[in-house]
């Protein structure tokens, strides 16, 4: 049970990222009137009242700007992030992120945005800044921080253990080992020297084994997505084929590397060194997963869907284990209402939208009205997937396997826990399949 939920908190988590990325997008293309855009970031542990009273400085600053809209468009937006302050007793455990202003829309409105939100980890900067546009600096490098990986620096010298978890290098422990060298002194056979140098030799890896079962396992399992040896000697390949090395360590390893020195100079090196390997595991991840998806399909098991007619026919049963998206798949969700006031859903490319018959009501061929504000389909899925029983998991078109994914199959589908026969469904429908009324939700 216990795989199973860390499965489902790292499904979450990714959730949480897609969520944060749309939001950074958005953010970043957002431009405002003047300095009108405050950008405030209050790490863990810090105080609200700090801010506060660093704000109401602030507004006694602001009052003097000369450009009089200037001047009011920033006092409001520094009023607007203290009313966002007050909504909370304390900073969240994670910290938190206010982002207050005024922007230009397309057309060349002013808007108000206003949001205010805990980060799904800790963000260890802290950050005052009003501008003409949103600072996303800080979240972009906590979505590269999502995955800690571990490291371990051996040679003839000593041993160092760390971690690495985007721009941040922790080290955990070290230690120095004075090793025999390979010839003896005077006074004693080279036998008994060889055998002596291969005791301290075989005690050492052992202590190196020991230690890193010691700072990576936790809960019995390796708390790290990967794992990478290196070393200047030989030491890291006698570890790494060791059976006094952990199974379960073994098996994250990704990368033996070779480096010039010991210690933290060989971290470094190892840190560059393995850097393509370790971008590289959450790229092996999605392969593997969208792999799975390709040969159900090749496997003609019937246990997959593709496209969004059939992907939410087989959700409303209740039968997609997996849901797979593209993480910018460009669909919107309407929700639109008949003259009898039956519910219609559509789910539209830009392309589609343009065709406006799709909006007409057939009984009266006038325009339906929106029941609902349309919705990006992902939002709407990332809001709604767990009403289904499904795990939803964003992909990418960077690798071979998710490009295909996209091109060929519309970058949307699912791995289902039973056969279903779509062509029997549609026998039932109307021809008109983007049309699915739930007026029993409503």
């Amino acid at each position: 049970m216990a795989s199973a939920a860390n499965g489902n908190d790292a499904a979450e988590a990714n959730i949480q990222m897609w969520k944060v990325k749309k939001l950074v997008q958005s953010l970043d293309k957002a431009r405002g009137a003047g300095t009108s855009m405050i950008s405030l970031i209050l790490p863990p542990r810090s105080q609200i009242s700090q801010a506060t009273n660093m704000l109401t400085q602030e507004y006694g600053t602001a009052s003097n700007i000369k450009s009089r809209v200037n001047r009011q468009s920033v006092l409001s937006a520094i009023t607007s992030t203290q009313q966002r302050l007050k909504l909370y007793n304390k900073v969240p455990p994670n910290g938190l992120i206010v982002y207050c202003g005024t922007i230009l829309t397309d057309d060349g409105k002013e808007k108000k945005v206003n949001f205010s939100f805990e980060p799904f980890k800790p963000i260890n900067t802290s950050l005052y800044l009003c501008d003409n546009k949103f600072h996303t600096e800080a979240l972009s490098e906590l979505l590269e921080s999502d995955a800690t990986f571990g490291f371990i620096i051996m040679d003839g010298n000593g041993a160092l253990y760390g971690t690495v978890s985007g721009n941040t290098r922790t080290v955990l422990h070290k230690f120095s080992v004075d090793l025999p060298k390979k010839h003896g002194r005077g006074g004693q056979s080279a036998l008994r020297f060889a055998r002596l140098r291969e005791e301290a030799r075989h005690n050492y890896v052992r202590k190196v084994a020991e230690l890193a079962t010691q700072h990576f396992i936790t809960d019995n399992k390796c708390n790290c997505a990967g794992l990478v040896l290196a070393g200047s000697a030989d030491f890291k390949t006698v570890l790494a084929q060791s059976d006094l090395f952990d199974p379960r360590l073994a098996a994250k390893l990704i990368r033996t590397v070779d480096v010039s020195y010991g210690g933290e100079n060989g971290f470094n090196q190892a840190i560059e060194e393995a850097a393509e390997s370790l971008q590289s595991v959450k790229f092996i991840q999605e392969k593997k997963l969208i792999q799975k998806y390709f040969d159900e399909i090749s496997q003609e098991t019937g246990k997959y869907c593709f496209g969004i007619g059939d992907t939410f026919k087989a959700l409303e049963l209740g039968a997609v284990e997996t849901l797979i998206v593209w993480e910018n798949l460009d669909v919107v969700r309407y929700q639109l209402r008949d003259t009898e006031g039956g519910v219609h859903i559509l789910m539209l490319t830009k392309e589609e939208e343009k065709d406006r018959s799709k909006f007409m009501d057939k009984a009266t061929g006038l325009e339906m009205e929106q029941a609902d504000e349309p919705q990006l389909l992902l939002e709407w899925l990332a809001e709604h997937y767990k009403d289904f029983g499904t795990n939803l998991e964003f992909v990418t078109d960077r690798s071979t396997e998710g490009n295909q994914f996209v091109k060929g199959f519309g970058g949307i589908g699912g791995l289902l826990r039973y056969k279903v026969a779509f062509e029997d469904m549609a026998v039932y429908e109307d021809d008109e399949d983007e049309f699915m009324s739930d007026d029993s939700d409503d």
